[in-house]
């Protein structure tokens, strides 16, 4: 059948599949296929393919009060892990026929409640909110949300405030029980920020697993940094330049252990015969670095799809469920 040059109307679609106009317009109206759909209603889908007709999502938000948009607010993309969960939140956002506005501002409190309040103001359907900084939940209640739903993304706050996160407390106990069954003993913990629910999460349960193995470390074994490569450099040199260096190291980033490597490389420090070393997150140079890195493997592609479809829940008028997605250790040369 040939395609008409101007775009085909409601009825001319109903009428095509046999079916009444309200009927055209039930199935036209719906933002994705629904399991079971009725024979009439698969006709109505392939005629309008075939005339090429493309729902007006504009006259639907106007109808709706909808604007099938998604606000995120995600800083530090230029994070190859950040990068990939947002990749997650764009496929799933596309795939459900909602499109994504984003904001990547700095990495603080202020910059991101600009950025929220930019996106809020474009009428976006629901809020998708990474990077909180602790305490979040003060945060998350100061915006001016107006009923828009808030779903928060790789870092959570308090409770009742929903959230999709690697379940990065398993990922620090993974790694510690592996350097156990190593036989190290004698340890260390390149931390991240305090403000990151991430950092905090992975070192707790790092620490937890140590204290049930009966092996505790020293509180000044625990060394607080950025996230950034320099902060593996800063956080590496306090704890392996000295002579009572530990024996291996739980960095709670790859990045951050690329940093400690570099040093090990400038003291002199074998790997992983001298030190040896974990990360987290599993970032692709992981695996190809001259010692490949031993890592906790992060699902962030995953955790930004499963934000997408929690958000759109709560878009919905339906309850989302917290999660945490599981992670494995990947284990390789540095331990």
């Amino acid at each position: 059948m040939p395609r008409p040059a101007r775009a085909p109307t409601l009825k001319e679609i109903a009428e095509r599949a046999g079916v009444h106009i309200s009927t055209a317009s039930r199935v036209l109206r719906q933002d994705e296929p629904v399991d079971g759909w009725s024979e009439s209603a698969r006709r109505v889908l392939a005629v309008a393919t075939e005339l090429g007709y493309q729902r007006n999502v504009w006259a639907a938000s106007l109808r709706t009060r909808k604007t099938t948009t998604l606000g995120v607010v995600m800083p530090r993309l230029i994070d190859g892990v950040v990068a990939m969960t947002y990749q997650g939140i764009e496929e799933a956002a596309t795939r459900a026929g909602y499109s994504v506005l984003l904001s990547s501002p700095p990495d603080d409190p202020d910059a991101q409640r600009r950025a929220a309040e930019l996106l809020l103001g474009r009428q976006v359907d629901g809020l998708l909110l990474s990077s909180l900084h602790t305490p979040g939940r003060a945060f998350v209640d100061s915006l001016p949300l107006g009923g828009v739903p808030v779903l928060t993304v790789t870092r959570h706050a308090e409770a009742g405030l929903p959230f999709v996160v690697g379940d990065d407390r398993l990922g620090g106990a993974l790694a510690a029980r592996h350097l156990l069954e190593r036989g190290y003993t004698d340890l260390a913990v390149i931390a991240g920020p305090a403000h990151a629910t991430t950092a905090g999460d992975r070192v707790r349960g790092f620490l937890d697993a140590l204290a049930a193995a009966g092996a505790p470390i020293a509180p000044e074994r625990v060394v607080a940094s950025s996230f950034e490569v320099d902060g593996g450099v800063q956080a590496a040199r306090t704890l392996l330049d000295r002579p009572d260096r530990p024996r291996a190291l739980f960095a709670v980033s790859d990045t951050l252990a690329i940093g400690v490597l570099g040093v090990a490389r400038d003291l002199g420090l074998s790997v992983p015969d001298e030190v040896a070393l974990i990360g987290y997150n599993d970032i692709p140079v992981a695996a190809q670095l001259p010692v490949a890195l031993t890592t906790v493997a992060s699902p962030a592609r995953d955790i930004g799809a499963t934000a997408v479809r929690h958000l759109l829940e709560l878009v919905n008028g339906r309850e989302a469920e917290s999660v945490r997605l599981p992670v494995e250790l990947v284990v390789r040369v540095t331990t």
